[in-house]
């Protein structure tokens, strides 16, 4: 009997065609993979929602809200047995992450893209789309978190990043790397993720921005964010966690009015950690209330932030939130 696999179109490099003439990429009247559909019917029994027909730089918080609610209410009507959901590459590790957070369902979630258009030479749509519905027919697929699939590899929402401009490679998981692979023959896992965590959201209102460090950087721009009255802040840091000394007063007055900092590293690899005890070091920051994330790009940790700050303001939960 075959898998049920719910997919949703939701726009992006991987539905849009190359103007031969200029050599722009632009979404078309029609999204080329609702005509291929067809293809991947014998591996599941496939039924097939446009949710959007958008750039993936034109995703909102409420988008990813919104792909959530149709996921579950879908599901609702009718179980199946996993998600495929097509996205543009450019936010996609972000509306994976937000769906890891906040979808509870006991099938596979996959995320996929492409990174070349319908009719490029090489291009890797429809064969990402054709390996993320045998991910997501795969009954090992599921209470594993959110799955981003891509160029045969199989990722999770948590770690994978986008780390190429135009490669078909470009979605890699530093320091972990893929959890499993898609063959021929089958789709291979050889990781297992060890947690997992979910939110019910109760708004995406939330004001959280995304700022990175630099040397000499002073803190006008912190004092100007409380001034616009965001939410929440996230901060690249340097390092393990480190930030200018001219930029800790606007940290503290941030802090003061009760708006969180959350700090991760703007390094590649490894995670902040309140190690330096120097005027702006981690340790001093740590001391004055500054939340370190757990390993997070800062993407990923100002989705989290939005998330969290939907279920509480109290900073000792935030604390424990980003420890996960």
């Amino acid at each position: 009997m075959k898998s049920k696999i719910l997919v949703i179109h939701t726009g992006g490099t991987i539905s849009m065609m190359e103007d031969k003439d200029t050599g722009s990429v632009v979404p078309g009247r029609e999204n080329p993979l609702s005509v291929q559909t067809s293809m991947v019917s014998n591996i599941a029994d496939v039924h097939v929602i446009e949710a959007f027909h958008l750039p993936s730089p034109h995703i909102t918080l409420e988008h990813m809200n919104e792909i959530k609610r149709l996921i579950e209410s879908e599901y609702a009507k009718t179980s199946f047995d996993g998600v495929v959901i097509t996205h543009g590459t450019d936010t996609l590790e972000e509306t994976a992450y937000f769906l890891d957070l906040t979808v509870s369902l006991p099938i596979s979630i996959v995320v996929t893209g492409a990174m070349r258009s319908s009719n490029e030479i090489g291009a890797d749509g429809l064969y990402n789309l054709i390996s993320s519905v045998r991910v997501a027919a795969e009954p090992q697929s599921a209470n594993k978190g959110v799955l981003v699939v891509l160029n045969d590899e199989i990722h999770s929402a948590k770690n994978v990043t986008k780390t190429h401009t135009s490669n078909v490679s470009t979605f890699q998981s530093p320091q972990y790397g893929p959890i499993g692979i898609v063959t021929k023959r089958g789709i291979l896992y050889h990781h297992q993720p060890t947690s997992s965590e979910s939110y019910k959201v109760c708004d995406t209102t939330k004001r959280v921005t995304l700022i990175k460090a630099y040397a000499g950087m002073d803190s006008s721009l912190l004092i100007a964010l409380k001034d616009l009255q965001f939410d929440g802040v996230i901060i690249e840091a340097l390092g393990q966690g480190n930030l200018p000394p001219e930029s800790v007063p606007g940290v503290c007055e941030l802090l003061e009015h009760q708006i969180p900092v959350v700090l991760v590293s703007r390094c590649f690899n490894g995670i902040a950690q309140d190690v330096y005890g120097y005027a702006g070091g981690g340790k001093q920051l740590k001391e004055k209330g500054v939340i370190f994330s757990n390993g997070l790009n800062g993407q990923k940790a100002r989705i989290k932030l939005m998330v969290a700050l939907s279920q509480t303001h109290d900073f000792q939960e935030l604390e424990r939130i980003f420890k996960n």
